[in-house]
């Protein structure tokens, strides 16, 4: 056998298709089938998914709900402050603070 004799096939003659090179077959590999109509390819699909969307988006629920509550939280202080500030009330307070920053600076650059 080896390599010391010619080659047993010619240039051009066709030894089968990709991975059939001429050779004997195998012998011992078994292979099995199950037919079209027996598998069950969804079998507990349903069930699965509810059970497994439930398990994953529990292990989830501390990296979204803190996140979103503190948004939550803070765009609703932002919009109170934004009505206040914008208010009757809010506008005599800041003219107020205004008017007693401008005093303070009047006594300290006035006591020179």
């Amino acid at each position: 056998m080896g390599g010391s004799g010619p080659p047993s096939q010619k240039h051009g003659e066709y030894m089968g298709p990709w991975g059939a090179f001429g050779s004997r077959p195998q012998k011992g590999i078994i292979t099995y089938a199950l037919a079209a109509n027996r598998q069950r390819p969804f079998a507990g699909a349903t069930y699965s998914a509810i059970f497994n969307t439930y398990r994953r988006a529990k292990a989830q629920f501390l990296y979204v709900v803190p996140p979103l509550v503190l948004a939550y939280w803070l765009m609703n202080w932002a919009v109170e402050k934004n009505e206040y500030v914008n208010s009757k009330a809010g506008r005599l307070e800041a003219a107020a603070q205004e008017e007693a920053a401008v005093k303070a600076k009047e006594r300290v650059s006035g006591g020179e």
